[in-house]
């Protein structure tokens, strides 16, 4: 068994923590344990709670993630491989996130895709791409201040980048969606400074769930650094005022 908690500053939605980033961090603890036999498949049962006490407990092949008497995530191995998203050029990248519209955003101080986190968030702009209907790109520099004293980007903070852009591939202002399962597949870490372009594509919809893939390439060779797959389902918020 391990405990964690979550650092209120990586929120998605204001009293829950970022979906990518939560996933990455049970994808470490399950690595950790030993229980994997490959990638990780993250799903979330319920909103991970900020600044609370977590444990991490493993039952056979899958670990869960606990909040008191409540399981709020469980991983288990991933099937399948991750189809990642063809590349875009850098030109189109910074096309795609100059046509973004973060105007009505629902969750507008998220960590990663948040309009009102200057400088304390990932900012991430994912745009439409010209030509190709539900895909969405931008551009990310992954910051000093999230990197490792060796100037790597944590896991957990791939996740993230690999997250957000996939909700932008529906419309979240329209229909909000949350994070509900992810499986990401991490080929090169990515280091602080490194000019990154981030994909993301629809590949279906059915009643209130979506499934998107997105891929993480270096912007200046267009290598594959990362790439993941995630399922998200459509939530009611209650109005605002």
């Amino acid at each position: 068994m391990s405990t964690f908690s979550v650092d209120p500053v990586f929120h998605g939605p204001p009293t829950s923590a970022n979906g990518g980033y939560a996933c990455g961090v049970l994808a470490g603890l399950a690595g950790a344990a030993g229980h994997l036999a490959g990638r990780a498949a993250v799903t979330l049962h319920l909103p991970v709670p900020l600044d609370a006490p977590l444990e991490y407990r493993v039952a056979g092949r899958r670990g869960h993630a606990w909040h008191g008497e409540e399981v709020v995530a469980s991983v288990a191995s991933a099937q399948g491989e991750i189809p990642e998203p063809a590349p875009v050029t850098l030109g189109q990248a910074e096309r795609a996130e100059a046509a973004f519209d973060g105007a009505g955003h629902p969750f507008p101080t998220c960590f990663a895709c948040g309009t009102q986190r200057p400088g304390t968030g990932l900012g991430l702009r994912p745009g439409p791409v010209e030509g190709r209907p539900h895909t969405v790109a931008c551009t990310w520099t992954p910051s000093p201040a999230l990197a490792g004293p060796d100037g790597l980007v944590p896991p957990e903070i791939v996740w993230s980048a690999l997250d957000c852009p996939g909700g932008w591939t529906t419309d979240p202002v329209l229909r909000p969606r949350l994070l509900g399962r992810m499986t990401a597949e991490i080929l090169a870490m990515p280091r602080a400074g490194d000019l990154c372009v981030v994909v993301a594509e629809l590949e279906r919809t059915e009643d209130r769930t979506a499934v998107n893939t997105t891929a993480l390439y270096d912007g200046g060779t267009g290598t594959l650094l990362a790439k993941a797959s995630a399922l998200w389902i459509a939530v009611d918020l209650a109005p605002v005022g």
